[in-house]
């Protein structure tokens, strides 16, 4: 996010430190665990989106028809009861383990990652980072977390004893001749341990960078810096539950595999995270949000119905709710039901965000929806939403994105915004990079 200043630096929680000695983000190396090439043939076939944004049933089914070592054996294990789902994870990792699918480098490494696609590309680093919570202000968390989300990743990380998935997290780096983005541009340069393309076609290439000196480079430069979580929330939660369970001594479980990403340099993409309320028709919906909300039927495209979702800013709060073959666009609610029930102890950005008035007004008063799994589901792609919401008579919920800097802002405030409001990209493949705790 922002180079810590000496003010910031002073006010930063955790141990003293000695003259000169920056409090920031503090990366060490780390022996990556990997695909062996050998073992498993096309990269691309065990890769599979972070196990969040994966759809289920039949994207869970696709990743694991596509090679029988694909990452999703172990991000998303299937069995009849959590706990068989974790054990099965941790025994089909010993599994790939002793086979030779999975390996750990033979030296400690921090990785440059790259993912490009058309006009796009992004660098970054992969490392394990020290973890510390959000009054120490240094990884900045922005939305909440669901409780029972949190428990079911430290059963599975619990289980597993692996980070099987890097987090994202961006920072704001420095210009100039020497730090981590020189050692990342150096680095990309040259031959990489691997490179692959995904179906979604993005290329993604990694490179390990052993040399004490460049490692000495990107570490302490990365020192001066706090980083905001743009995926990774529930994770992040679970490492530092995680690490309070094993609090007996400095360990593993002190630190947690993340990519930092400097987006001065490579900015991502923000989109919003759309709701599919299993139990309610759109016909219900609109019934009952009708006598708040200014309601238009719009037979169109999905690509029109969102260009007048977001041309309609200036009304507002709005939202598109689709489910029964139409678009409906829903905005000026009634200013007297948002003072009533849109919380007051949140500053005026926040209580003005779309996803609070959905959570605050539409689904705790207007609808009635509780916020658990057996209501709503949270869907990243649009057009998966709506396909999810005409086959099971269904209402999707879309909203618009929120700006990067609002996101930033309310951090820095260490306001969080409703849960699944934001979704950074392009998100790291998962099945490149593991990090196991009994080898790191």
């Amino acid at each position: 996010m922002t180079s810590l200043s000496g003010t910031a630096r002073r006010t930063v929680g955790g141990p003293a430190r000695g003259p000169g000695e920056r409090q920031g983000l503090r990366l060490s190396p780390l022996r990556g665990l990997r695909y062996v090439p050998d073992a498993v043939g096309d990269l691309a076939a065990v890769t599979s989106p972070p196990y969040d944004v994966v759809t289920r049933p039949d994207g869970l089914r696709h990743l694991e028809s596509a090679d029988p070592n694909n990452i999703v054996r172990l991000i998303l294990p299937q069995a009849d009861s959590p706990a068989e789902r974790h054990e099965l994870a941790a025994a089909t990792l010993r599994d790939w383990l002793a086979a030779g699918v999975l390996a750990p480098d033979p030296r400690p490494a921090l990785y440059v990652y790259e993912q490009s696609s058309g006009d796009s590309l992004q660098r970054g680093v992969i490392g394990a980072l020290a973890l510390s919570g959000p009054a120490e202000g240094v990884v900045l968390p922005h939305e909440e977390v669901m409780p029972h989300v949190v428990e079911d990743r430290a059963a599975l990380m619990r289980a597993t004893a692996a980070n099987l998935e890097p987090l994202l997290l961006t920072y704001r780096g420095t210009t100039g001749p020497a730090g981590a983005a020189d050692v990342i541009e150096r680095t990309a340069a040259t031959r990489p341990l691997l490179a692959t393309t995904t179906e979604d076609g993005f290329h993604h290439r990694l490179w390990a960078i052993t040399d004490p000196g460049e490692l000495a480079e990107v570490i302490d430069d990365l020192a001066g810096h706090q980083a905001l979580i743009a995926d990774g929330h529930h994770r992040w939660a679970t490492y530092l539950r995680l690490q309070q369970e094993h609090a007996a001594g400095p360990g593993p479980w002190d630190h947690g595999l993340v990519l930092l990403v400097d987006t001065a340099r490579h900015p991502l993409t923000v989109r919003a995270i759309h709701r599919l309320l299993h139990r309610m028709p759109v016909s219900v919906a609109l019934t009952k949000a009708s006598p708040f909300f200014r309601v238009r039927r719009l037979r169109t495209s999905l690509a029109d119905a969102l260009q007048a979702l977001g041309e309609a800013k200036t009304a507002g709060n709005a939202f598109l709710l689709a489910g029964d073959g139409d678009f409906h666009l829903l905005d000026r609610p009634d200013p007297a039901l948002l003072s009533r029930t849109v919380r007051r102890d949140r500053p005026e950005t926040w209580r003005t965000l779309d996803a609070a008035v959905l959570h605050e007004t539409l689904l705790a008063h207007v609808w009635g929806i509780p916020d658990t799994p057996r209501d709503t589901a949270y869907v990243h792609d649009t057009e998966e939403v709506v396909r999810q919401a005409e086959l099971h008579r269904a209402t999707a919920v879309i909203l618009r994105p929120v700006r990067e800097e609002l996101v930033r802002t309310l951090a820095r405030e260490g306001v969080m915004m409703p849960r699944k409001t934001t979704s950074f990209g392009p998100k790291p493949a998962s099945g490149l990079l593991l990090r196991s705790l009994e080898v790191d």
